[in-house]
């Protein structure tokens, strides 16, 4: 079936985070959805059954982001606004948007009265907030069909969700398309299919022969060089060139870059090659020229940059040795992989991907560059990978960054991130949110990547220590993003009690560091394959900051197990008891390691990795 058949829904891309992510939701209830832009003239939408608006790293409240085509407004087509759209709507409309009111991370929706938007929902429902504005007044044609509650000391938030059945304009201040608002996506289906009237037609099946196609329109009668960290994404790229090209113009090229897990590159070219891929797979084993490369590194943009520069250097060089340079650059960089570096016209950059740095944004320019997979999110690279009968192990094998270890090893120049002033201040304020928790508080004297409204992030990590149950934990850390700013991840304390001080000290990446996150990285590995959780557990770095505490120790090591489906939002994952002890004692023992820590920190506010 042609794309020309189905019912379509224009999803009109702000640059907030989770733009791709309401079309990607949406095409799961088989609803073609496509990203739009909000200059695109007015008649581009005709075709489309309804319109969804996404959120935007912009300030509504300050009229940011404000030029685009408003007569879009004038079409007689159903929309929904999400965030900055909801916003937007409510703005257009004769409302009021103000700065204020900000939510991180789950809350609980109360729906006012029966309507066609909550069909079959129960009267309070899971959602999930991540927003600096609020929408304060209604104009005349609208309704209040719904208020968020982020805790049970909480004052409610009016108006997080809106609508009039007269105008066909809706609104939610939560993000429906996010995993975490469990039944947000009935709140979609309920739009695109009830109120829009859209027919389901379109599959994954029509999906994986169209990209099929396009693949071999793409690359014509050229061959493609693929760089193959054998990761879930590369692996499935990997396969889908192989199909649509056939193996023999398919080159694999692994590149050893020093920043991986234990035996990773062995386990990685076994795997190629039982893939039926190994007949133009080729290995190079280039640590020491990234580790040189990386000398002197600190920060995290540096660092992220360093690795993918220094990964295209080699690409070109093995490139022009093997007489490749005239093929066609392949890439398994996904939806997040794009939207996290700005990839649409007004996303904010979170975080810079090796794959995204500006030598390759030049060759995708110049058509260089093929992305079999940049308009999907990992849980449709596994069912593509499944499609194409990739072994389970393969497909379903947790998440490992492209800079590899080398974004979970934070260097520091041995300076503190805080003075003596705002330590105190800041210290204050934690415990002051972790009143009547039984916990109590430090700011780490280091900076940490997140988001925050669809913004990048750079922040302090909270030190939390106490006894505490699970859900305690996770409400006293949301209590800290929202109330204390200046903070934007919690990080539990399961080493000794703190009684003195912690100190940054100078480090950068080396081969002795990174020999030893592999024993750690190991270790926790190895404790969630004992326990069964590898498949439950979306992914779980092992980080290392080079802090000194109470005067031991230069390693502080952090867990990171986190629930997630799209890696564009995550919640912290509650490991046994045991499995906590046990780490505990491993990682403990280790030489060099001057504490252990959990993070209990959601996505947003904080990324998934450190950096």
């Amino acid at each position: 079936m042609s794309q020309m058949n189905h019912n379509k829904i224009a999803v009109i891309d702000f640059g907030g985070q989770y733009a791709h992510l309401i079309a990607a939701k949406i095409r799961r209830l088989n609803v073609l959805a496509e990203i739009k832009q909000p200059e695109d003239p007015t008649e581009t939408f005709k075709e489309y059954k309804g319109i969804v608006f996404s959120g935007s790293p912009a300030l509504s409240s300050f009229g940011e982001d404000s030029d685009y085509n408003k007569e879009i407004f004038n079409l007689d087509l159903p929309i929904l606004g999400l965030c900055f759209g909801h916003q937007e709507i409510a703005k257009y409309y004769g409302g009021t948007v103000i700065h204020g009111k900000q939510e991180w991370g789950r809350a609980d929706l109360h729906i006012l009265k029966k309507h066609p938007l909550f069909e079959g929902l129960e009267e309070v429902e899971q959602v999930w907030m991540s927003h600096f504005d609020s929408v304060s007044s209604l104009g005349p044609e609208f309704e209040e069909l719904g208020y968020t509650v982020l805790d049970v000391n909480s004052e409610p938030h009016r108006y997080a969700a809106i609508g009039s059945d007269k105008l066909k304009r809706y609104g939610f201040q939560f993000h429906p398309e996010v995993d975490d608002s469990i039944n947000g996506h009935v709140m979609l289906k309920n739009f695109v299919c009830g109120i829009c009237g859209c027919e389901p037609s379109w599959n994954v099946e029509n999906f994986l022969e169209e990209k099929l196609n396009q693949i071999r329109t793409q690359v014509g009668d050229n061959s493609v060089f693929l760089l193959a960290s054998g990761g879930v994404d590369s692996t499935v790229a990997a396969v889908l060139l192989g199909r649509a090209l056939g193996p023999d113009r398919v080159h694999l090229l692994h590149i050893d870059h020093g920043l991986m897990r234990q035996e990773e590159s062995t386990r990685v070219i076994k795997a190629f090659k039982e893939l039926g891929l190994g007949e133009n797979l080729h290995f190079v084993d280039a640590s020491e020229e990234f580790l040189d490369a990386l000398k002197g590194a600190i920060q995290p943009e540096e660092k992220r940059r360093i690795i993918g520069n220094t990964f295209i250097e080699i690409f070109e060089r093995e490139a022009e040795k093997r007489g490749f340079e005239k093929f066609l650059l392949g890439q398994g960089t996904i939806y997040p992989d794009t939207i996290e570096t700005g990839g649409t016209r007004r996303a904010d950059t979170i975080k810079t991907h090796h794959n995204r740095v500006p030598l390759i944004e030049r060759m995708i320019e110049e058509g260089k560059v093929i992305e079999p997979l940049a308009e999907l999110y990992k849980v449709e690279v596994r069912e593509l990978g499944e499609m194409l009968g990739i072994p389970e192990e393969l497909v379903w094998r947790q998440p490992f960054p492209g800079p590899g270890l080398g974004v979970r090893l934070l260097c520091s120049d041995g300076s503190s991130e805080l003075n003596v002033e705002e330590f105190e201040s800041l210290t204050a304020e934690i415990n002051r949110s972790l009143k009547g928790y039984n916990l109590r508080g430090i700011p780490l004297p280091i900076k940490s990547v997140g988001v925050k409204a669809d913004l990048r992030s750079y922040e302090h990590p909270a030190l939390i220590e106490g006894d505490a149950s699970w859900d305690n934990l996770l409400e006293a850390a949301g209590k800290i993003y929202k109330e204390v700013k200046g903070i934007n991840r919690c990080v539990w304390n399961l080493g000794p009690k703190l009684s003195g001080t912690v100190r940054p000290l100078k480090a950068e990446v080396t081969r002795e560091r990174l020999d030893l996150l592999r024993r750690a990285d190991q270790l926790v590995m190895e404790g969630l394959k004992n326990h069964g959780l590898l498949r439950e557990i979306w992914q779980c770095p092992t980080v290392f900051v080079p802090l000194e505490i109470d005067g031991k120790g230069s390693e502080f090591c952090i867990i990171r197990p986190v629930l997630s489906r799209r890696a564009m939002t995550a919640t912290a994952a509650e490991l046994p008891a045991e499995l906590i002890k046990q780490l505990r004692e491993a990682l403990l023992s280790l030489p060099g390691i001057s504490g252990l820590g959990y993070d209990l920190t959601s996505k947003p506010p904080g990324t998934i990795e450190w950096e």
